[in-house]
C-alpha cells in the first residue's frame, strides 16, 4: 500500500516535472489512434476500391512511428532515472530492496503512460474527425461529425503502447535491480564525456564534416539510387563528426583565443552550451538526423501532392473528354455509349490538326525545358472549337483577332511565347501572332489539345492540313460516376487500343475521376508522409526542452549569483535568449542546409508546367521549413517561457 501511494504521489510529480514529455506522449496516443481509426473505418474504405491498401500503408507508417515514440519514451525514462538516481538510492538507504524502488519507479511510469494514453485516446477521437473530414471533403462528399469510439483503433493503440512503455521499463528495472547503492546515487554525474581530446584531432574531424556533409548533400541530389545511399552515409557521418568535433572544440577555441572570451557575454554563453553539448553530443547528432528526416518527409510530401494536383488541374478541365489517335478515329461507340447514359449539357467534337514544321516547338526548345511527346509539328487548333472548349470549360470568351493566330499555352510557356513574333503560313493565308492565353486546356498528354500549346486559328485557315487526333469534350449535367467512366475506358480498350494495328489510340478522362484520383493519392501517400513528419518533429524537439528544462535548479542557481555580483535583469535574459537560441538552432541548421537543396531538387524533376503556383519548387521549400519551424518554435516557446520564468530572479 506504501508503495502504492508513493507511486501515485511521484507520477503526478513526474507529469508536473515534465510536462512537455507528458503533453507530447499523449499527442502521440492521440496520432496512433486517429491513424488507426482510418485502419478500421469501414466508411473510409469505401470511398474508393483504391482506398484498400490503405489500412497496410497505416499499418507501415504507424511501425515507424511507434519505433520513434519508443526511442522517445525509452529515452525519456532513463534520462528521469538518472534525474532521480539519488532519490531511489536514498529509498535503498532507508530499508527499500532494489527489488521495491524498481518496482516503484515501474508503477509510477505505468500510470504517467496510463494517464497519456486516456487523454490520448480523448484526443485521437476528435484528430479522426479531422481527418475524416478531411478526406470526405476530397472525395467531395458531405461530412457529419460523429463522435464515437473505435474499440479496434483503440486496442491497436493499446498494444502499441504496451510495446513501447514494457520495453522501456523493463530495460530501466532491470537496470535498477542490478545497481548498487553507490552506482545510484551518484549515476547523474555520469555524462557521456568528450569524446575527442586532442585539439588537431578536433580540427580535423570539424573539417571532414564540413566535407562530407557537402559530399552527402550532392550524392543525395543525384537521381541515382546507389549514389542516394552513399550520400546518406555522408550525412550520417557528418552530422555525428560535426557535432562530437563542436562539443569538444569550443573550450579549445576560447583558450586558443582568449580576447574573444572575455568580450560581452561570451564567457557565460559558451561556457554553459559547451557543458551543455559536451554531454549529449551523440544525441544532437540523432537529434539533426530526426529534424532532417522531418523536413525530407514534409518537403518530398508537398512534392507528391503538387504533382497530383498539378496534372489533375490540367486533366480535369473538361467534366468529360475523349481523344481518339490512329488510322481509326472513328468516336461512335463513345458517342453512343455517352447519349444512352450520360446527360450532356454541351459538348464539341472536333480534330486537332499539325502545321508542316515546328517553328514554334523549336523556338520554345531553345528558351525553355520543354518535352514534346507525340508531336513531331506544331499542333493547330480551328476557331469555333476553341471558342467551344472555352465555354465548356467555363472560360470567359475569347475575341477573335483578324489575320493573327492565337497560342493557348500551359502557364510555364506563357513568358516565352508572349515574345515569338513569327508569322506562319497555312496554304495561301499567312498568319502573326496575336495574344495569348493560359487556363488550362487538357494540354498534358498525348491525344490533348497540344502539348503544352496549341495554336487557334481561323476555321478556313486548316484546310489541308494533317489531322493529329479527334477529340470530344463535353459539359455533363452531373459528374461522370466511376462506373460509367471504367465502361468509358473499357471501350477504349476494346475498340482502339487492342487492335492489331499498334498506332490506334484512345484516351478517356473525367473531372469526377481525376478528382477521386487526386484524394486516393493523398489518402495514401501526403497523409502517412505527414504523420511520419509530425511523430519525427515531436519526438526530436522534446528531448531537446526535457535536457534543457531539468538544467532549471542549475540555471537558478547561475543567475542568482551573477545577479549577486551585479549584473543587470537585461543582460541576464539577454544572455540566456542567446543561449537558449543557440541550443536550438544547432540540431535545426544542418538539416535546413541539407534539405531545402533536396525538397527543391526534387520539385524541379516532374515534367515542365506541373509545378506552378503554390506547388512551384520555392514555395514548397518555404512551406516544408515554415511547417517544420511552426511545430518547432512551439517547443522552444514552452521552455523559454518556462526558463524564463523559473531561472530569472525577479
Amino acid at each position: 500500500m506504501m508503495l502504492s501511494k508513493l507511486s501515485l504521489r511521484n507520477a503526478k510529480r513526474q507529469a508536473s516535472d515534465y510536462l512537455v514529455y507528458f503533453v507530447t506522449v499523449v499527442m502521440a496516443a492521440g496520432l496512433l489512434y486517429s491513424f488507426n481509426g482510418l485502419v478500421f473505418s469501414r466508411e473510409v474504405r469505401e470511398l474508393s476500391e483504391k482506398m484498400d491498401t490503405l489500412p497496410m500503408i497505416i499499418v507501415l507508417a504507424s511501425i515507424v512511428v511507434v519505433c520513434v515514440f519508443g526511442w522517445l519514451v525509452s529515452y525519456a525514462i532513463g534520462f528521469m532515472l538518472s534525474r532521480r538516481s539519488r532519490e531511489l538510492g536514498t529509498y535503498i538507504l532507508i530499508g527499500l530492496t532494489n527489488r521495491q524502488v524498481a518496482r516503484l519507479f515501474f508503477l509510477e511510469n505505468l500510470l504517467v503512460g496510463g494517464a497519456a494514453l486516456a487523454l490520448g485516446l480523448v484526443l485521437g477521437g476528435l484528430l479522426y474527425q479531422i481527418l475524416r473530414a478531411l478526406l470526405f471533403s476530397m472525395f467531395g462528399l458531405p461530412y457529419h461529425f460523429v463522435l464515437a469510439l473505435s474499440l479496434p483503433a483503440a486496442g491497436l493503440t493499446l498494444f502499441y503502447f504496451a510495446v513501447i512503455y514494457l520495453h522501456a521499463l523493463r530495460k530501466s528495472r532491470k537496470r535498477i535491480r542490478k545497481m548498487k547503492i553507490y552506482d545510484l546515487i551518484y549515476f547523474e554525474k555520469q555524462n557521456e564525456g568528450i569524446v575527442i581530446q586532442k585539439g588537431r584531432n578536433r580540427r580535423w574531424m570539424f573539417t571532414v564534416s564540413l566535407v562530407l556533409g557537402v559530399a552527402g548533400t550532392v550524392l543525395l541530389l543525384s537521381r541515382e539510387l546507389m549514389a542516394g545511399i552513399i550520400g546518406a552515409g555522408c550525412l550520417i557521418a557528418a552530422l555525428f563528426s560535426f557535432f562530437l568535433s563542436f562539443a569538444s572544440g569550443v573550450p579549445a577555441y576560447f583558450d586558443n583565443h582568449p580576447a574573444h572570451k572575455y568580450q560581452g557575454q561570451n564567457l557565460l554563453i559558451f561556457r554553459t552550451l559547451a557543458a551543455k553539448l559536451s554531454t549529449m553530443g551523440i544525441v544532437m547528432a540523432i537529434i539533426s538526423m530526426i529534424f532532417t528526416a522531418t523536413i525530407l518527409t514534409e518537403g518530398s510530401g508537398l512534392v507528391m501532392n503538387g504533382i497530383f494536383r498539378g496534372r489533375s488541374a490540367e486533366n480535369a478541365c473538361f467534366d468529360l473528354y475523349v481523344g481518339i489517335k490512329g488510322e481509326n478515329q472513328n468516336p461512335s461507340p463513345y458517342l453512343h455509349y455517352i447519349a444512352e447514359h450520360i446527360p450532356v449539357e454541351q459538348s464539341v467534337l472536333y480534330q486537332v490538326y499539325l502545321t508542316d514544321r515546328p517553328a514554334v516547338r523549336d523556338y520554345i526548345e531553345s528558351r525553355t525545358a520543354y518535352y514534346y511527346y507525340n508531336y513531331d509539328q506544331d499542333p493547330i487548333l480551328r476557331w469555333s472549337d476553341y471558342a467551344a472548349l472555352r465555354s465548356i470549360a467555363g472560360y470567359s470568351s475569347a475575341e477573335p483577332e483578324p489575320s493573327r493566330y492565337l497560342i493557348h499555352c500551359m502557364t510555364y510557356l506563357e513568358e516565352p511565347l508572349r515574345n515569338y513574333d513569327q508569322p506562319i503560313a497555312l496554304g495561301n493565308i499567312t498568319l502573326s501572332p496575336g495574344s495569348v492565353y493560359t487556363e488550362h486546356l487538357s494540354q498534358s498528354f498525348g491525344v490533348a489539345n497540344g502539348r503544352g500549346y496549341i495554336l487557334v486559328v481561323p476555321d478556313e485557315a486548316v484546310d489541308g492540313l494533317a489531322v493529329h487526333h479527334s477529340a470530344y469534350a463535353a459539359k455533363t449535367v452531373q459528374p461522370v460516376p466511376a462506373a460509367q467512366y471504367d465502361a468509358l475506358a473499357d471501350i477504349a480498350v476494346a475498340e482502339y487500343n487492342m487492335q492489331e494495328n499498334p498506332v490506334n489510340y484512345a484516351f478517356v478522362s473525367t473531372k469526377a475521376n481525376e478528382d477521386t484520383q487526386v484524394a486516393v493519392q493523398t489518402a495514401l501517400l501526403v497523409f502517412p508522409l505527414f504523420y511520419l513528419a509530425f511523430a519525427l518533429t515531436m519526438t526530436a524537439a522534446t528531448i531537446l526542452t526535457i535536457q534543457q528544462l531539468s538544467e532549471t535548479d542549475r540555471y537558478r542557481q547561475q543567475f542568482v549569483l551573477l545577479r549577486k555580483l551585479g549584473m543587470a535583469q537585461r543582460e541576464m535574459a539577454r544572455a540566456l535568449g542567446c543561449q537558449f537560441a543557440i541550443y536550438y538552432a544547432m540540431p535545426a541548421v544542418p538539416p535546413v542546409l541539407i534539405g531545402a537543396p533536396f525538397i527543391l531538387h526534387l520539385a524541379h524533376a516532374p515534367e515542365p508546367g506541373v509545378m506552378v503556383g503554390m506547388s512551384s519548387p520555392g514555395v514548397i521549400v518555404v512551406i516544408s521549413l515554415g511547417i517544420f519551424f511552426l511545430i518547432y518554435a512551439i517547443y522552444i516557446l514552452l521552455a523559454y517561457t518556462s526558463l524564463k520564468w523559473n531561472v530569472l530572479p525577479q
